[in-house]
């Protein structure tokens, strides 16, 4: 082992992924006892003439380098110690695994910085704690599916005390443990302004999800002809590089082809798409060419989101976003409808599932025939009765989103070994959800709760299977993680077991994909 390491550090280029009885190997008897932490085997990586490696003591992460020239090691903060193997002196480093060190790791090894996506089935794993990058990269390996591992909207910050820096880091920490090389994103979530654009692009995402649901104008569904006429006319026509009477020769002229069913659309319904979403467009718009200034020639993705809002999206509104959006040359990579029935944070779609099917197959011909692009279902996690349904009609085109459920496996692994924080944590999430809950879309009562405080301990986790109590639980995060005294127990005892949690997340995880994945 120790002659492996000494040829390792001849090499210039990335080296191949070691075997993982010789990783294992090299790092309980080499590497661990010269940096004096328990490595991560999978992340012992030669390259540039260094090994970069991930280790633990207690429950702090580090990242080491090993080199024979100083100045190799010495990038990370502080001066390396010298060691010697085989009579060869070496020089070892050691920093915290913080977000300032992981930029030198990914400045080093090009695998652990994000990348475009593109076309292919892919998932967005949300990770509000900064801990389940390692579950999920279980999972995503299983199901040979496309990860976003990244992924956080500028509320999600705000609540949870992190920057878009913070979250990178974290992501890139767990592809680092885990040894990952097959590429990810990273998703700037929901951005609703150009100014909140820089922090992620400076940080280096490559997926931005543009969210102009404040700009539809719901009025539209219901506006008699006179009333919508005026909402068409008092459009951003300058914006849009458009005149009123330009939509039905645009839009009216030739029948969509839907999967060899033709599409056509009436004046009516062209004006009433227009009214609701033309301000949706001209914002997309306007958001897509500032994000093109701000990244000059750098590659990125975009995604445009009109799922958090109370009307759906009909399949005239959909061809009319789409055809326009393609029109004022708008490049994105998968949009997110508001579909039909409900999709609340937490827990399975809610909402007939024929209905649901007939809707959403059509959406999903659309995305093919204006495209292609992937249809993005948004507050997607735990929608496990859809799942096999848009596997089926997106044939590949698909990307899932979630969030708070990766979360919520962290209160189950806390129920599981800490049952008085995890009543603590239920406790002031019942309190805080009548204001915390203004912000989402959820039906849970508080009324319905199981009794929480009676429920004997080893069957507490049961808890995480209760609708009212996931969604309560779902929604308070901010408020658990902005309270002195329960944040700084919940990760003390999130990072004593965190084996546990890696398993609960990639166990639930693979629920998830497993639908998607491609026989």
């Amino acid at each position: 082992m120790e002659q492996l390491l000494l040829q390792s550090l001849e090499l210039e280029s990335l080296a191949p992924a070691l075997p993982a009885d010789i990783a294992n190997a090299l790092a309980e008897t080499v590497i661990g006892p010269l940096a004096e932490i328990n490595v991560y085997p999978r992340s012992i990586t030669a390259a540039n003439h260094c090994i970069y490696f991930l280790g633990r003591r207690d429950t702090q992460k580090y990242a080491g380098i090993i080199s024979t020239e100083a100045h190799r090691a010495g990038v990370l903060l502080g001066t390396p110690r010298s060691v010697r193997l085989k009579d060869t002196a070496l020089h070892l480093a050691l920093a915290e695994a913080d977000t300032q060190t992981s930029g030198v790791f990914q400045e080093a090894l090009s695998f652990l910085k994000p990348q475009v996506i593109g076309s292919a089935l892919s998932a967005g794993c949300g990770d509000r704690l900064g801990l389940a990058t390692p579950g999920h990269i279980q999972a995503v390996r299983k199901a040979g599916v496309a990860p976003i591992l990244a992924q956080q909207s500028v509320r999600e910050n705000e609540r949870t005390g992190r920057t878009p820096a913070d979250v990178m880091a974290d992501a890139v920490w767990g592809v680092f443990e885990t040894g990952w090389r097959d590429g990810f994103g990273a998703d700037a979530d929901h951005l609703k302004t150009p100014e909140a654009l820089a922090p992620f692009v400076d940080a280096g995402y490559t997926f931005f999800t543009i969210d102009p649901g404040d700009h539809v104008d719901a009025r539209a569904d219901t506006a008699a002809t006179a009333d919508l006429e005026a909402l068409v006319e008092a459009l951003p026509w300058n914006a849009l590089e458009s005149r009123a009477a330009d939509l039905k020769r645009a839009l009216c002229r030739q029948p969509l082809d839907l999967d060899g069913h033709p599409c056509p659309l009436t004046e009516a319904q062209v004006h009433r798409a227009a009214a609701k979403y033309g301000r949706v467009v001209a914002h997309t718009v306007g958001m897509y060419r500032h994000l093109k200034d701000r990244l000059a020639n750098r590659p990125f993705e975009l995604e445009v989101s009109v799922d958090e809002t109370d009307t759906v999206t009909s399949l005239a509104e959909h061809i009319y976003i789409a055809t326009e959006l393609k029109r004022l040359g708008v490049n994105w990579i998968s949009l997110a409808p508001r579909y039909v029935g409900d999709f609340e944070k937490g827990v399975d779609y809610i909402g007939d599932l024929a209905t649901f099917e007939n809707s959403f197959a059509q959406h999903a011909a659309v995305a093919r025939a204006l495209g292609p692009y992937k249809l993005s279902l948004h507050s997607g996690s735990d929608k496990f009765r859809i799942y096999p349904i848009a596997a089926r009609h997106t044939r590949g085109l698909v990307h899932l989103k979630t969030a708070g459920t990766s979360y919520l496996e962290a209160l189950r692994a806390t129920a599981m070994t800490d049952p008085d924080l995890f009543r603590q944590i239920m406790a002031l999430a019942v309190e805080r959800y009548p204001v915390d809950r203004a912000s989402y879309h959820v039906s849970a009562r508080i009324d319905k709760l199981p009794p929480f405080r009676q429920i004997p301990d080893d069957t507490l986790p049961e808890l995480l299977e209760d609708f009212h109590a996931r969604e309560i639980l779902h929604v308070t995060y901010g408020s658990v993680l902005n309270h002195p005294t329960l944040r700084s127990a919940f990760f003390a005892v999130l990072k004593t077991n965190v084996s546990l949690y890696t398993t609960l997340i990639a166990k639930h995880f693979d629920r998830h994909l497993q639908p998607f994945r491609r026989p």
